[in-house]
């Protein structure tokens, strides 16, 4: 693969994280039921960076957690996953929170099927909600985010890929494509 386009640099992404955590807080006041639930990779450090925003507006910082949805996938074979990950650290109830799923990209809607399918596993939410950095199309399940930070049109050929300082070193969404 190679890039084709820089899509979002890292003062872009900052200002979606903060333009998305003022939409979620306009949607859940007050934010004692609040909880955000970053999908593992990327997710989690973005539902971090939301928290973080919330706190900054109103002075109080949701909970969050990871969930990491290997089992659930239905594109792995039958117990399929990575051996070895841990599962979902969801370090609070959800009955009755209003949960707010947490990824970088939202591509066919199947990662977050199979999250809604592990976060059931835990409890019942009053709400589930789902916040993505970037809405690229392409979708295969009947799935539409209440928070976008970008919608960003591509083909089915070419790879939309998240970089995080958290995990990769530096904050960009670039655009790939075969060579």
């Amino acid at each position: 693969m190679r890039e084709k386009a820089r899509v979002i640099e890292a003062e872009g992404i900052r200002r979606a994280v903060v333009r998305m955590a003022h939409e979620i807080l306009e949607r859940n006041r007050p934010v004692g039921a609040l909880a955000l639930l970053g999908i593992r990779t990327r997710g989690v450090p973005l539902a971090q960076r939301l928290a973080s925003a919330i706190e900054a507006i109103e002075g109080t910082r949701p909970p969050t957690g990871l969930l990491d949805i290997a089992h659930h996938r239905d594109d792995q074979p039958a117990g399929g996953g990575t051996p070895g990950r841990a599962g979902p650290a969801i370090p609070f109830p959800v009955t009755g929170q209003h949960v707010v799923l947490v990824d970088d990209v939202l591509y066919t809607g199947r990662t977050i099927r199979a999250a809604m399918d592990a976060l059931i596993e835990h409890g019942r939410p009053a709400t589930i909600q789902l916040a993505v950095l970037i809405d690229r199309g392409h979708r295969e399940l009947p799935i539409r985010p209440d928070y976008v930070g970008k919608n960003v049109p591509t083909s089915s050929r070419e790879r939309v890929t998240v970089r995080l300082a958290e995990i990769d070193g530096r904050d960009e969404v670039v655009i790939e494509e075969p060579e």
